[in-house]
């Protein structure tokens, strides 16, 4: 049920983390790592399993790439573009998010694609003077996305 009374997001921010299988194959180091130092010391191999899982999965998250739409500006990773100078979203799902990121990238498409996140944006871009034809990438909510980018492109 719609609430006018509601405000309506005005931002929208998604950090695109790796899969749980990533993650817990990264957890599997720390005791490999404990079995290495374990010859020297059960204790300090227990605190470097420890250490090297921790250290691992963190940066995972921690250096995952992030879309962000903020003030009129898409961001992707460390790449940005005024929503201005982009045209209709369109959002892929299953069959066709497959083909997106495979035989119908193209290459003068700019992209971030990850593992694991099936949903795909594509989004041309209108400005004649960016080598760039369209930016492709992952979202999870793709459909929050688009439809953040149609509201930004209408100044909403």
């Amino acid at each position: 049920m719609h609430n006018p009374d509601r405000p309506v997001p005005s931002s929208y921010r998604e950090r695109l983390s790796p899969s749980l299988w990533l993650l817990v194959s990264a957890a599997v180091c720390a005791p490999m790592a404990a079995v290495v130092f374990s010859p020297i010391d059960t204790t300090l191999a227990l605190a470097i399993g420890l250490a090297v899982g921790v250290v691992l999965v963190s940066s995972l998250i921690l250096t995952a790439p992030v879309v962000t739409l903020a003030d009129g500006v898409l961001r992707v990773g460390r790449a940005h573009i005024p929503v201005a100078d982009l045209g209709e979203p369109e959002v892929l799902t299953g069959e066709e998010a497959r083909a997106a990121r495979g035989g119908g990238l193209r290459r003068d498409d700019w992209h971030l694609l990850r593992g694991g996140i099936d949903g795909v944006v594509r989004v041309p871009v209108s400005d004649d003077d960016d080598p760039t034809a369209r930016w492709v990438f992952s979202s999870r909510t793709p459909d929050r996305v688009a439809a953040m980018i149609t509201r930004a492109q209408r100044g909403r």
